[in-house]
């Protein structure tokens, strides 16, 4: 009976200390870096048993509201989605979608393709050919390139949309369950750059330089003239050019890690004769991105490896990190777990009413603090103002109890 009273006592004393440090937790607000779960729409066809797996599957684990899933009805496993089937389930799609949300995740793998744009450009913009036609020449931008918005809809009216692709569940759960793994992980990897041997497909490696002088201290990259890497265990980024990249299955690539390669046809995912970007999920990777009819060798139809590590350490999520690198995204399509944020700031108590909080900033600035008494307000900036460093930042707070109030805190 005694040891029975001890353990009730225990518990309550754990579910009161929970309350508390929950209570702490709530007084202090950190700014909104990504998109969460509540912003994403979830894309089902009915028509796909495997769509209805990861629908279920995906909600659940990440926490999508059910009034978030939008269900549509279509013949399964296409490549190519006609336009007109396409307007009528995009009709449906926009009738559905709550006002609130500003990115799609899609459940489905084929079809890729609308017509000459990708699927995921197709949802985001609406088909227009301006986005695609004459495929060896400029298409129309992306707004949403290089943007520092936080609610790409709200700003831009668009919404961005990734692929949970896979040709399998399997797949697609370990998929998911990577990105998952890596929020708030602040992998410690490597970022592979490759200029290779195929010249007209590393048109982006003339950025590679810059790259790697702007995130110098922020994240390890590393520039090689090289047509693969192997057998590493570290590998956060890889970014190459060639229709065929081999050694794959000698990486480790941690969760959250970004990789694509620049060839014409790597995103037309389940009937492409070179390399589909599929691989590289199936190889580890989190997210990637590949053209799903002829791009030419433009480097602003691909992602922009210095723009989506920016991002991606300022805490958005791998959607957002990736779109915002693709100046012209028409003809391209995003693949890879949506959610994925391993930048995230992390706030956690590390002793009774003590708390670390965790980010990563591309670059120098200051933290800006504010206090209240009032959940409500005035909210007053403390004078002393913390340098941000470029890189991983570690900061602490004391809160007690309620009479220390409630604090803000703001970076960027």
């Amino acid at each position: 009976m005694a040891s029975r009273n001890a353990f009730k006592f225990f518990a309550l004393l754990s579910l009161l200390l929970f309350t508390c440090v929950a209570q702490a937790m709530q007084r202090i607000s950190l700014p909104k870096t990504g998109l969460t779960p509540g912003d994403i729409a979830l894309i089902i066809n009915d028509d796909d048993p495997l769509s209805q797996q990861v629908v279920e599957y995906y909600q659940r684990v990440r926490n999508i509201p059910a009034a978030n899933v939008i269900r549509v009805r279509f013949p399964a496993g296409r490549s190519v989605m006609s336009e007109k089937e396409f307007q009528r389930i995009k009709a449906i799609i926009d009738q559905r979608t709550p006002k609130h949300v500003q990115a799609y995740a899609i459940a489905w793998t084929a079809p890729y393709r609308v017509g000459c744009m990708s699927m995921t450009s197709a949802l985001a913009f609406g088909f227009d050919k301006k986005y695609c036609a004459d495929q060896c020449k400029p298409t129309q931008p992306s707004a949403y390139f290089n943007s520092p918005s936080r609610y790409p809809f709200n700003d831009h009216q668009l919404r961005p949309a990734m692929m949970l692709a896979g040709t399998s569940f399997e797949q697609v759960k370990m998929l998911i369950d990577r990105g998952i793994q890596s929020d708030y992980s602040f992998p410690r990897g490597q970022v592979y750059l490759l200029n290779t041997s195929d010249k007209a497909r590393s048109s982006r490696a003339f950025a590679f330089e810059e790259t790697a002088r702007e995130l110098s201290d922020v994240l390890p990259i590393q520039i090689l003239d090289a047509d693969f890497i192997s057998d590493r265990s570290d590998v956060l980024g890889y970014f190459t050019g060639l229709p065929e990249v081999t050694k794959l299955d000698t990486l480790r690539f941690l969760p959250g890690a970004l990789a694509d390669h620049l060839t014409s046809a790597g995103g037309r995912l389940t009937d492409s004769l070179q390399m589909s970007s599929l691989r590289w999920l199936e190889a580890g990777a989190t997210a990637s991105y590949g053209a799903v009819v002829e791009p030419c060798s433009f480097p602003q139809k691909f992602p922009a490896p210095g723009v989506a590590l920016f991002y991606y350490t300022l805490g958005t999520t791998a959607i957002e990190a990736y779109w915002k690198s693709v100046a012209w995204p028409g003809q391209g399509v995003f693949i890879g777990e949506p959610l994925a944020k391993p930048f995230a700031p992390m706030l956690r108590e590390i002793r009774p009413g003590k708390f670390e909080l965790k980010f990563y900033s591309p670059h120098s600035t200051r933290l800006r603090v504010e206090k209240s008494v009032s959940a409500a307000g005035p909210f007053r900036a403390l004078s002393n103002q913390q340098v941000i460093n470029r890189g991983e930042n570690i900061f602490y707070f004391q809160m007690n109890n309620p009479k220390d109030g409630y604090i803000r805190l703001f970076w960027h």
